[in-house]
């Protein structure tokens, strides 16, 4: 029963209510009927879903991260860690033709001695995976030891063994950042590009150091050859911490936002889903906690600002965002792993109690918008100020994606 005071208006309740309906009726699943009861127990019955079979209408976007760990790495990595929501943020401000981006992000690791030298010290630490709390949780588990940096290697392992999509309308790119020079080890980058560039993926290339030395080191050909583009970074520059009147707002959101999820699956995997989250709010916060914090890592605004939009899709985990795309779904998952308080309810107990999740989350992540819009402008004028420069590793991939996805007929998102 949704027994907040904002529901006690039957208008405004039939206004969130219609919104959240054409939320789940955008991805195409036959028509479900659930009954909400606002707090004066009046019943208002809702339609979720339309009468076509469903589908998966967002356009794929995949893109493999391949970070260099040898000694000299710890800057990058860190920029890494602490730039992927800008990235996200960055994305899902986009669509193509009104089809929203399906983001799914891997990482590789190379050069690093810790990693078997018969793999030319190569690891897959995710495949491409719509689990962006797992990305975090990827970045923040890397570490740094000197050894070989073979980059021909590495775009091949990702070419090959990730499930790139076979969307013509995909945007498929690889990054490889580091420092040493790119011609390293037996395979070569010419042909691993070359085969890149034949199966429709960009290759992009972020050499950390000056530009002479990148170009020497042919790190700029290899771009040239993957068809993408070639960036030089300082890989050492740490973004300066800023303080905004927003952040205690959006702390607060945050922790609202993540009670509307119900995660479902065995009994484990819900415990982790929910614990990384959590984990991941604490990274991106700059290992805080989130209780009592004072002034959140940049990130943190950025992550919260990606959790309030479609591109934080988590449909394979999380109820809310399964009904939505597939109005049926919940009627596919066993009843031990749905959450522990839906098990003991009816069919249409659950429908109601998810559709109830979903409203609050609607409202939820309507003021994240509203207040991370604020904080966007405060963040620029003060960046203004401060006259910084973009020369670090999530600004070339801002970079390069704005460009790249405007060449295959990406667009702002209407808002």
């Amino acid at each position: 029963m949704l027994r907040t005071a904002n529901f006690a208006k039957p208008l405004f309740l039939l206004a969130l209510c219609f919104a959240i309906v054409q939320g789940f009726a955008k991805h195409n699943q036959a028509q479900e009927t659930v009954t909400l009861t606002n707090g004066k127990g009046e019943e208002l019955k809702v339609k979720i879903g339309d009468d076509d079979a469903a589908k998966d209408d967002r356009v794929p976007v995949d893109v493999a991260i391949l970070l260099d760990t040898s000694n000299s790495m710890d800057g990058l990595i860190n920029q890494a860690r602490n730039q992927l929501w800008q990235i996200v943020q960055r994305l899902s401000v986009t669509e193509k033709d009104g089809r929203k981006p399906a983001l799914r992000v891997s990482v590789f690791e190379y050069g690093n001695t810790n990693l078997p030298a018969t793999e030319n010290y190569i690891r897959q630490v995710l495949p491409l995976s719509d689990d962006l709390d797992k990305v975090s949780e990827a970045l923040f588990g890397l570490t740094t030891r000197g050894g070989d940096e073979y980059c021909g290697a590495v775009i091949g392992e990702a070419i090959a063994r990730l499930d790139w999509s076979s969307d013509d309308d995909a945007y498929k790119s690889i990054f490889i950042a580091g420092n040493e020079a790119f011609t390293q080890g037996q395979i070569s980058y010419l042909s691993t590009c070359a085969d890149a560039r034949e199966k429709g993926i960009l290759v992009n290339t972020i050499h950390c150091g000056d530009h002479s030395t990148g170009v020497k080191g042919k790190w700029a050909d290899g771009a040239e050859k993957g068809g993408g583009q070639s960036f030089n970074i300082n890989q050492d520059r740490q973004q300066v911490t800023i303080k905004c009147p927003q952040d205690k707002i959006l702390l607060e959101l945050n922790t609202k936002l993540n009670k509307t999820y119900l995660w479902f699956g065995d009994k484990t995997a819900r415990h982790l889903y929910c614990e990384n989250q959590l984990a991941q709010d604490t990274n991106a916060a700059g290992g805080r906690g989130m209780g009592g914090m004072g002034t959140p890592a940049p990130a943190f605004g950025s992550r919260v600002a990606s959790k309030a939009t479609t591109i934080y899709d988590n449909r394979s985990r999380d109820l809310v965002d399964a009904m939505k795309a597939d109005a049926k779904s919940i009627e596919e998952v066993e009843e031990e792993k749905l959450p522990d308080a839906m098990q003991t309810m009816s069919k249409e107990e659950r429908k109601k109690f998810v559709a109830e999740k979903a409203a609050e989350r609607a409202k939820v992540q309507a003021e994240i918008k509203k207040v991370a819009k604020e904080r966007e402008a405060y963040l620029a004028a003060e960046r203004k100020k401060l006259g910084e420069k973009k020369d670090t590793f999530g600004d070339a991939i801002c970079l390069a994606i704005d460009k790249q996805l405007a060449e295959k007929g990406f667009g702002k998102a209407k808002r």
